[in-house]
């Protein structure tokens, strides 16, 4: 039966036909023929300048060799079946899941919804910073030993919700648990503190909205609330502890604009903001703002406001303004350019002025290794961020090391201030292969545009640190530094720090 059928539907193929110029043409015959015309209009389809290359061993080599040594076929093995754990130093405490556990992770609890799943995992974690000191101002000579103990406390509740702590327990009010001593003195001062210099919750509200409801988050929408740090343009216009909320939105994108990726974000301050103007105020002050990342034309902008309101009688209230730019151009340098500036919103007191900062890093042939970089800076007026912590330093912390100050040893440093001055940092950063040491030399100055009590005249330093692992969790670093400020004399100093991390 099957023979049969086979032989009639080949029988009707051969006769079923198609009308082609007024021929009839059997549909085998046609398909035959169409593939012959085809391969006639390819032919005549041929550009006549293309020609055939004759094969030549010029053209087609054997394949490169990368070695000198036979293949090894274990090597291979190796890359998946040779791996080992890396020493990672734990919490001081890990309470639910570890911290860097292997395995399947536990199964969560649903009481905030199934697609929110509380895992609570409480840690204890932080680093000691000891570390001596010996430092000149003006021929006025001590040294200081002294310790801080940041110690951070992480409650964990679903995959975007946590509360946080960090409490310095050897320190009160910034300043430092030490022992000072000179020629012929020498004095220990205590200062203990159990109140948190930050208590906050983040999450993400749409994961929340989302597990309440019983279903997946219908958007995303990251807030925080408290005793909360911000950093905004790289600590330059925004570094600060203060009381207060924020919220961002995420992950957007402009067509029109052409915005590959932007987020903004929203924050208040009600308590505890270290006013430009003076830290004292910060009972009395208040701060809102916005901030905006955005990666768009080739590089990555951040743009900011900020209104900085002062309830004494003094009203220094002021708006504050930032916009920084960073991008690579080509093979040869890394820039970003900072604009931070201040306009009076109160009495004639308030804070007002301009700063523009270059920061540059040269690319070199081992751009991970090898780092020289360039730090300018401009200051007009009194420029100041939107809200410091005494703590940060000054404005011009990130520009150079000898701007940089420093709270445990009180290391000497330049004015910091920027006001009616420019100048900047030249230096070298070196770092090992394998990223566990580090060589910085630098040499900074700052010149005054206008005299001032602050700034008198032209400020020099030269500077140097080094930084060693010595363990997984103990840092060896050592600084030092000379300066020279007119009227004010010469300063230096040498620090030793050992820092744990745990």
């Amino acid at each position: 039966m099957t023979s049969q059928l086979s032989s009639q539907a080949r029988a009707g193929a051969a006769t079923r036909t198609s009308t082609r110029n007024g021929r009839s043409i059997p549909l085998g015959a046609m398909a035959v023929a169409s593939v012959l015309l085809a391969g006639d209009a390819t032919a005549q389809q041929t550009d006549p300048r293309v020609r055939v290359v004759p094969h030549t061993a010029e053209a087609f080599g054997p394949d490169p060799v990368y070695s000198d040594t036979m293949y090894d076929y274990q090597a291979q093995l190796d890359i998946y079946g040779a791996k080992h754990l890396n020493p990672t130093q734990r919490p001081l405490l890990e309470l639910g899941s570890d911290m860097y556990g292997a395995g399947p992770l536990r199964r969560g609890g649903t009481p905030l919804g199934g697609t929110n799943l509380l895992i609570p995992q409480l840690l204890l974690y932080g680093d000691l910073r000891a570390a001596s000191g010996f430092n000149s101002v003006d021929d006025d000579e001590g040294g200081t030993v002294a310790a801080r103990l940041n110690l951070d406390v992480d409650l964990k509740l679903t995959a975007t919700e946590r509360i946080h702590a960090t409490f310095r327990p050897l320190e009160n009010d910034g300043v430092l648990t030490r022992f000072d001593f000179a020629a012929d003195t020498s004095t220990f001062d205590q200062n203990f503190s159990a109140i948190p210099v930050a208590l906050f919750f983040e999450g993400d509200l749409g994961a929340i909205v989302g597990g309440l409801a019983g279903r997946a988050a219908p958007f995303d929408l990251p807030v925080a609330a408290g005793l909360m740090p911000l950093v905004f343009h790289n600590g330059t216009w925004l570094e600060d502890a203060f009381t207060g909320a924020a919220f961002t939105i995420p992950a957007r994108n402009s067509a029109a604009l052409d915005w590959s990726n932007y987020d903004i974000s929203f924050f208040v301050g009600f308590d505890k903001v270290s006013h430009g103007a003076s830290p004292a105020i910060g009972e009395t002050g208040q701060l809102a703002g916005v901030n905006a990342f955005i990666e768009a034309y080739g590089g990555y902008v951040e743009a900011g406001y900020a209104y900085v309101g002062d309830d004494s009688e003094a009203d220094q209230s002021y708006h504050s303004y930032a916009v920084s730019f960073s991008k690579r151009y080509g093979t040869f340098i890394s820039n970003s350019l900072r604009y931070v500036g201040a306009v009076s919103a109160g009495s004639a007191l308030a804070p007002g002025g301009h700063l523009l900062l270059l920061e540059n890093s040269l690319i070199t042939s081992r751009p991970s290794t090898v780092v020289p970089y360039l730090n300018l800076f401009a200051g007009f007026d009194r420029p100041v961020s939107a809200a410091r912590d005494p703590g940060a330093g000054g404005v011009l912390r990130n520009t150079g090391l000898s701007f940089e100050p420093d709270a445990v040893t009180a290391l000497p440093a330049l004015t910091a201030t920027a006001q009616d001055a420019v100048g900047g940092a030249l230096g070298l950063n070196l770092l090992g292969s394998s990223f566990d040491r580090q060589l910085v030399v630098e040499v900074a100055g700052s010149y005054p545009l206008v005299e001032s009590p602050g700034l008198p005249g032209e400020q020099v330093a030269f500077g140097v640190r080094a930084q060693r692992t010595l363990t997984n969790a103990i840092i060896l670093r050592a600084d030092g530094m000379y300066g020279h400020r007119k009227d004010l004399g010469t300063i230096s100093g040498v620090r030793l720090e050992l820092r744990h991390k745990f």
